[in-house]
């Protein structure tokens, strides 16, 4: 319990600051969120080089139980238009979390014996790419509305806008495109705390 829990307070703290953040925007297409989620990931690289896949795992869950409580007290906030977070933005948030970290720990665990810098950097990218897919995906495409129905969300986000990479495209796809390289952004500056908290560490535990 000792190793778990300075990962563990690390994963609910960005995770529950996340979700507070997300509910203000910088600009147009993001929120502050975005800058404190992605070192979710750096707190799942950091675990599983320390201490292993397991205890990497372990991390990960108690941030989707965080997860599911603060989107669960944020449906029971209404805002202008109706819950702060829709029952589908929950389920995009869980599913993306919990399926982008897994993949992380996986990949991660897959290249922990190369150079110091290639498992975290993979997974992180490889995590953020899934994880940024799914949610907006899950949250706000029209495509997913036959299944998941529709909130105030759906109209908005499915406009098309221009967007800051020179196309028309509805505003979801821009919003996580931007997301996304943000993430990517953090993936880089996020390997030198990694370098400093696991120094030379190179362990191949399961």
């Amino acid at each position: 319990m000792t190793k778990l829990l300075p990962g563990i307070l690390a994963m609910a703290a960005i995770v529950v600051a996340s979700n507070i953040l997300v509910q203000f925007f910088v600009g147009d297409w993001l929120t502050w969120g975005a800058f404190t989620y992605p070192f979710a990931f750096l707190v799942t690289d950091v675990m599983n080089r320390l201490y292993g896949a397991a205890t990497a795992r372990k991390v990960v869950l108690a941030g989707f139980v965080t997860g599911v409580i603060c989107s669960f007290i944020g449906t029971q906030f209404m805002g202008e238009y109706g819950p702060l977070v829709t029952m589908r933005i929950a389920l995009a948030s869980g599913t993306a979390f919990l399926v982008a970290q897994l993949v992380d720990v996986f990949v991660f665990n897959r290249l922990r014996e190369g150079h110091w810098w290639r498992a975290p950097l993979a997974s992180s990218l490889i995590g953020s790419t899934l994880d940024t897919a799914l949610f907006f995906f899950i949250a706000f495409s029209a495509a997913a509305s036959g299944l998941l129905g529709t909130d105030h969300n759906t109209e908005f986000f499915n406009e098309v806008v221009a967007t800051p990479f020179g196309a028309d495209l509805t505003r979801w796809v821009g919003t996580a495109g931007v997301d996304w390289l943000v993430k990517v952004s953090i993936a880089l500056i996020a390997l030198l705390p990694f370098r400093l908290i696991t120094g030379k560490n190179t362990r191949g535990l399961a």
